[in-house]
């Protein structure tokens, strides 16, 4: 199929959220030094990448996954249903290993660890704007088959904090993190198991660990 003169040479835009001032520096030199890119803006957190929606066109975001006031679940989740959104990389150092199966579910284009080289973002960047999905192998069945799979060590310390009967402020006393923390993390928590309440999240664990 032909294609509209001189789409495919037009600079690729990209937008950046990064927390870490040093990476944001380093990421921002990569693609300014490569001229298939352009870098419409950056950000250092979630919200101010989704305030840069009303402001710029661009192509591509390169997203954090865990980042301060909107992290990469949020932003994606901001992201749906919205028309000309753009495709959405999460790169992340995170050791989670559903990080890029929850990212894929939540609409993102791409996928990209910290711990690849460059180069490899740089190819994800361009597969993605070219209309690619780009992410690891995610074995969705075992994944299914398991869903406490998905939880951070943090979400499953609380799990199990709440079927012991422990209730917010305990959870904070206990693993020395604040009472917000702890709110914040029990969200994401439900959200990751469909969950709507404590008591169905209890349920959950108790009946994960039923023998199968």
């Amino acid at each position: 199929m032909p294609s509209m003169p001189g789409a495919q040479n037009r600079p690729i835009a990209v937008v950046i959220a990064e927390k870490n001032p040093l990476l944001q520096s380093s990421l921002v030199k990569l693609l300014e030094g490569d001229e298939r890119f352009v870098i419409a803006g950056v950000a250092n957190d979630g919200q101010r990448f989704l305030e840069l929606l009303d402001k710029l066109s661009f192509r591509v975001g390169v997203i954090g996954w865990e980042m301060p006031t909107v992290d990469g679940r949020g932003v994606l989740q901001s992201l749906r249903g919205r028309p000309e959104a753009p495709r959405v990389i999460v790169y992340t150092g995170s050791a989670n290993p559903d990080v890029p199966r929850q990212a894929m579910t939540l609409g993102a284009a791409g996928f990209c660890s910290k711990r690849e080289p460059p180069e490899q973002l740089v190819d994800t960047i361009i597969a993605v704007a070219g209309g690619r999905m780009v992410f690891p192998f995610i074995d969705v069945a075992s994944l299914a088959s398991d869903p406490l799979a998905g939880l951070t060590p943090r979400e499953r310390e609380l799990l199990a904090a709440l079927a012991g009967g422990l209730t917010n402020q305990q959870m904070a006393t206990q693993l020395d993190i604040s009472l917000n923390t702890v709110k914040f993390h029990l969200k994401n928590l439900y959200d990751k198991l469909a969950v709507g309440n404590r008591a169905q999240a209890v349920a959950f664990f108790l009946k994960g660990r039923e023998p199968r």
